[in-house]
């Protein structure tokens, strides 16, 4: 989605990301000197995985195919874009690198920015929601033994059991988020042990009461006996196109690929799910047609439904019996809308009406 208060550049660019006024001690971000040298745009690609194979697929059906000749490089290009560079990269990495400034551009999961970009002003969210790698962080514990009747993110603090000496035990590989989201909570007396991997077992194994992970489905949760609870939802996560702020405002080839990138984006997310209704119908005037079709609700379209004058040539006169109606519809609403088309005309059928999807 776009901002609602663009910025005075030629794109709309949404919210970066103010989650803390400095980056983790433990995290060095060194700027490259290269960045401002060169004159060629990265961008950065998940290098593996479904969240890789999805972003090739969005920037095909964006008319962006990447060309990528050799699988064991790292580096390809998008014949649409002379000057642009792909990179694939681990997630992780092209939040790093577009901080350090060897990338201009990434895509990666909302969750991965926002763990390891920890509150840089130089990253901005350029497209939030590009549609795919929906999930979210959230925290779980077991349904059994003392949780049993915990339901709550305020009922976890408020057991009695959790001291200073013997806090409540958290494993997570989200090691900025998970401390960030339990201070602006207030919890008291909670440590965090770093893990990767399969966390649903840390409970099992009396290695952490709780743990902090992302979920999809919640299948594996329930699986081995964990629970989501109220208030436990740290970020709701999906693909997203960041930016370097650096690159945007000191390099003017880097502001205008972006441009043409989201566009290209915005564009097919629009239209997805989008179909278009194509009907011949039999009227005495144009706006005797719209009368007609406008009082049905579904058919209204996105700003009215398209209505022009369809010519025949009957015994050697022109004659204009019939009228095109086209209309765009979500899919949700196409069977409603194919319904509401054969209410107000008699003589729609199967024959002289088509859906194409946009």
């Amino acid at each position: 989605m776009l901002a609602a208060n663009p910025p005075k550049c030629p794109f709309f660019l949404t919210h970066s990301l103010p989650l803390s006024s400095s980056p983790s001690p433990s995290f060095k971000i060194t700027c490259s000197a290269a960045a401002e040298e060169r004159s060629e745009i990265r961008l950065g690609l998940p290098s593996k995985g479904r969240m890789a194979a999805d972003t090739l697929d969005l920037l095909k059906d964006c008319q962006l195919s990447v060309k990528h000749v050799n699988p064991r490089q790292y580096v390809a290009k998008i014949p649409e874009l002379s000057n642009l560079e792909v990179w694939f990269q681990r997630p992780k990495d092209i939040v790093r690198k577009l901080m350090s400034g060897d990338l201009d551009l990434g895509i990666a999961g909302l969750d991965t920015v926002s763990e390891y970009g920890q509150g840089s002003e130089d990253l901005i969210i350029v497209h939030d929601a590009l549609g795919f790698g929906e999930c979210h962080l959230s925290l779980a514990i077991p349904k059994y033994g003392i949780f049993e009747n915990i339901n709550s993110l305020n009922e976890l603090a408020q057991m009695p059991q959790w001291t200073r000496e013997k806090p409540l035990r958290v494993a997570t590989g989200f090691t900025y988020l998970g401390p960030k989201f339990v201070k602006e909570n207030g919890l008291d007396h909670v440590s965090f042990s770093t893990a990767d991997g399969a966390l649903e077992a840390a409970p099992a194994m009396g290695i952490a009461d709780a743990i902090l992970d992302l979920v999809s489905s919640g299948i594996t949760l329930k699986e081995n006996n964990l629970k989501e609870i109220e208030g436990g939802v740290v970020l709701r996560s999906q693909a997203v196109l960041v930016a370097s702020k650096r690159s945007l405002l000191k390099m003017k080839s880097a502001l205008e690929t972006t441009h043409e990138i989201l566009e290209r984006l915005e564009a097919h997310l629009k239209a997805e799910g989008q179909y278009t209704v194509v009907a011949n119908m039999r009227g005495n005037s144009a706006q005797e047609v719209a009368e007609r079709v406008l009082s049905q609700p579904s058919l209204a379209g996105l700003q009215g439904p398209t209505i022009s004058t369809v010519y025949c040539k009957r015994d050697g006169q022109i004659q204009a019996d019939y009228y095109a109606i086209v209309i765009c519809v979500p899919k949700k609403a196409l069977y409603k809308s194919v319904q509401q088309l054969r209410a107000v005309s008699h003589d729609l059928s199967f024959s002289n009406f088509q859906c194409y999807r946009s």
